[in-house]
């Protein structure tokens, strides 16, 4: 009795009362009578445990009792103030759902699956976080169901009396079955399918987020490990509130179901929210110190952070054009949803055995830099993908794939070549549209009708081809446009559909001595220190740059658009002819404004510059003209590191190369750019 009017109290101050009556005011309307009344409650256990320590001890370690003593609170609010008139009785069920707020931030609050023992018995609360890897279709079952006595005579063959309820971790078969007798007189009872009340409820598979560095392909030192899906359950107002992809932390009551002979632990999901995006809000002192030391420039704090980037696999100095093209790709993924992001995406092309193996080191290294990184298995779909569920429902099941999983991150896709014809379509569409379209049968899976699903795909991809064994299928019958790369074994609009194509071919002989004294260094100690910057400048640090990074909400300034807009102008006009049009594709400018932005980022600047407008336009224009030949505005295929970033000097002579660019890039725009005026320095 005291715990009952302790739960009055605490309805009654936290207006949990006054929802109550509303709620009951939607069935007092409806003139239909119901066999269960189910009622949602809010309960903080905090404050109810101040108010009675008992009853918050039974939320949070007994949900059905405490359950029961609410829902006796319930029956008595509505018979003494008749809020419900069809309700007669108390055996007449009132379904309460107690929802708490939070749980206390303990250990013991915590559900891991990594850790052994699993307690899935004691049907209390924990908390728990994953991340979605497969949904099932929203079904019904049965939320309560009436049964009366199939002997007339007996006293139970009318009225409330047998009111079967779903309670978390019961079966379908443990609400509604054939084989239930009457305590009374043992003769079976009858289901009366008029007060049967259905609810909605979804299947849905996740992973612990540590899972996640499986995917990665980079060990790092890491020991092995077992990773393992879990199901849970989504019932009536939680259904579709999971989207496939996304990282959620929920609270929920694990059971023990068994499927025939197998025993699987699932959890019944309470309440949920979306998990925020982890990030940081500083940088290491050695970024600070770098950035206030190439403060006097705009181009030599990333210049530098593109020449030292992932010495643990390369030299500094080398792949400068590709480690810098990563870094603006990396700052352009988004972890947020609902944001229109421009997601940089990168086709990189090597023509040398060595320069392949470390560029692909190089690429599975840098995905681990960020939490959502996947590597693509080759014997693994892409895009999601339909199939049967595995609970035995019958029912469709959308299961994640490399791309779902990389949500927020990268997707490196690995050979470019390596993928089906079929495959490669679907993928320049998800690169131009960034949504993949799922259908499902309905006639397979026991449906009426097919259905559509439209899942949207935010990640970045990165892919790389050999150029050889890109056109050494192909006989050479025309002569190369001058910087062109033979790729007749892609499609055109495929690598039009990547954001930026970058050549790897800078390996010249002073650089080939360092690399091969590099990987030779590290095949025999890989625990060696090669590089005293790599002390400075250490992985984590990197990470923690890229997450800060990342998150700046960077302005285009007019100088910087004007540039972008006249430049684009301009290459449209050059780049057309009478027969196949225009040679620069649709999202051409958009590709241009990401990596404007993304260089202001990399310079932790908050406005898009000229000078973030320069390199991007030429790294784009390098990049059409491996794609088309060189044009008018002809740059060299190292135009953003024309020299060795070695000591003081060079990076002056950089700056001075990239402000003549600069010039070149303003008359190329005032002669073929129509009716385009941009205001340089001088004037």
């Amino acid at each position: 009795m005291k715990m009952k009017e302790v739960a009055l109290i605490y309805l009654d101050r936290s207006g949990g009362l006054q929802k109550f009556v509303d709620d009951c005011k939607l069935y007092n309307d409806s003139k239909q009578s119901y066999a269960v009344y189910r009622f949602i409650i809010s309960v903080n256990p905090c404050d109810i445990t101040e108010l009675d320590a008992t009853l918050g001890n039974h939320i949070l370690h007994k949900p059905m009792k405490a359950a029961q003593i609410f829902q006796s609170v319930c029956f008595i609010a509505i018979k003494t103030l008749s809020l419900i008139e069809q309700l007669q009785t108390e055996a007449q069920e009132i379904n309460i759902v107690l929802k708490p707020t939070h749980l206390p931030p303990l250990p013991s609050y915590i559900l891991s699956l990594c850790e052994f023992p699993l307690d899935y018995m004691s049907q209390r609360f924990y908390m728990s976080e994953g991340i979605v890897i497969a949904m099932g279709t929203v079904t019904k079952y049965t939320q309560g169901a009436r049964f009366l006595c199939s002997e007339e005579t007996c006293p139970f063959s009318e009225g409330f009396k047998y009111i079967r309820v779903h309670i978390p971790g019961a079966t379908e078969s443990a609400t509604v079955r054939n084989d239930f007798v009457c305590c009374l007189c043992a003769s079976p009872l009858r289901e009366d399918m008029k007060f049967r009340v259905l609810g909605d409820k979804q299947l849905v598979e996740m992973i612990d987020a540590k899972a996640l560095s499986a995917f990665q392909g980079y060990s790092n030192n890491k020991p092995h490990f077992r990773i393992q899906s879990f199901t849970v359950f989504l019932r009536d107002e939680l259904s579709n509130k999971m989207k496939i992809g996304n990282r959620y932390r929920f609270i929920g009551i694990p059971t023990c179901i068994q499927n025939c002979s197998q025993v699987t632990v699932c959890i019944e999901v309470n309440s949920l929210q979306l998990c925020s995006p982890e990030g940081t809000s500083c940088i290491s002192d050695g970024f600070k110190y770098l950035l206030s030391l190439t403060s006097s420039s705009y181009w030599r704090f990333t210049a530098i952070l593109a020449n030292i980037f992932a010495c643990q696999v390369v030299p500094p100095g080398t792949y400068n054009t590709l480690k810098l093209s990563i870094l603006l790709s990396l700052v352009q993924t988004c972890d947020r949803d609902n944001e229109a992001a421009n997601y940089l995406d990168l086709l990189i092309v090597t023509s040398d055995t060595l320069i392949a193996d470390r560029r692909k080191l190089l690429n599975i290294y840098i995905v681990c830099l960020v939490a959502r990184g996947i590597q693509h298995p080759r014997s693994s779909d892409i895009f999601p993908i339909v199939s049967k569920d595995k609970h035995g429902t019958g029912t469709a099941s959308i299961q994640a794939s490399s791309a779902v999983l990389a949500k927020g991150g990268i997707c490196f896709i690995g050979d470019l070549l390596s993928h089906k014809k079929d495959k490669l379509e679907l993928l320049q569409s998800v690169l131009e549209s960034r949504t993949t379209t799922v259908f499902i049968p309905g006639k397979k899976y026991g449906e009426d009708v097919d259905q559509q699903v439209i899942l949207p795909i935010q990640t970045s991809f990165w892919s790389f081809v050999d150029e050889d064994s890109s056109s050494k299928k192909y006989v050479q019958k025309d002569n190369v446009p001058l910087g062109k790369l033979d790729l007749r074994s892609i499609s055109a609009n495929l690598i039009d559909a990547f954001g930026l194509l970058v050549h790897c071919n800078e390996l010249s002989c002073q650089l080939a001595l360092p690399l091969l004294e590099h990987i030779m260094k590290k095949a025999i100690d890989p625990e060696q220190v090669l590089y005293t910057i790599s002390q400075q400048f250490r992985t984590q640090d990197y990470e923690e740059f890229i997450v800060f990074a990342k998150n700046l909400q960077v302005e285009l300034s007019s100088e910087a658009e004007r540039l972008v807009h006249g430049y684009y102008l301009a290459s449209r006009r050059v780049r057309t002819d009478s027969i196949h049009g225009s040679k620069l594709s649709t999202s051409a400018l958009k590709i241009l404004v990401s990596l404007a932005e993304a260089h202001a980022k990399l310079s932790l600047r908050r406005k898009v510059l000229e000078e973030d407008a320069l390199i991007a336009i030429l790294l784009f224009e390098s990049s059409l003209t491996l794609k088309h030949g060189a044009s008018v505005f002809c740059v060299a295929p190292n135009a953003v590191f024309p020299y060795d970033l070695s000591d003081e000097n060079s990076l002056q002579r950089r700056d001075g190369y990239l402000m003549q660019c600069h010039q070149q890039l303003l008359q190329f725009i005032a002669t073929y750019g129509p009716g385009t005026h941009v205001t340089n320095s001088e004037e």
